[in-house]
């Protein structure tokens, strides 16, 4: 029996930055997310709604679903998932926030496409 040369194993980094536009409805998602929660205890439920409606970006965290990102990925199995979110300060000129820069990396631009898309 032969050992493969390359790890089965993958790390799959993904940076997004989003705007946020309507705090309101990113709260009201997330509390709807909360009480479909069936099986979670009043306890953590309390703290859980606490958490949300103060913190957008805990809103936002609360509705990221990393198993809905490659659980319909085939011959792949999520073997462990952190993630976070922060509010932060955004310069989209800035050089600090060109994610081009970093390791070759492939990145997402919306502005990129929009442009893209007029142009077409």
């Amino acid at each position: 029996m032969s050992t493969p040369e390359t790890s089965r194993f993958v790390r799959l980094r993904v940076e997004l930055v989003l705007e946020v536009d309507d705090e309101d409805a990113l709260t009201k998602a997330a509390l709807r997310r909360i009480t479909d929660e069936g099986d979670m205890p009043a306890e953590e439920r309390v703290h859980a709604e606490s958490v949300v409606t103060e913190d957008t970006a805990e809103a936002l965290a609360y509705l990221v679903d990393p198993v809905g990102l490659v659980g319909g990925v085939p011959g792949v199995d999520l073997l462990q998932a952190s993630w976070s979110s922060e509010q932060i300060d955004y310069d989209p000129d800035s050089p600090e926030w060109d994610l081009d820069e970093e390791d070759g990396e492939e990145s997402y631009d919306a502005a990129d496409e929009d442009e893209a898309g007029r142009a077409g």
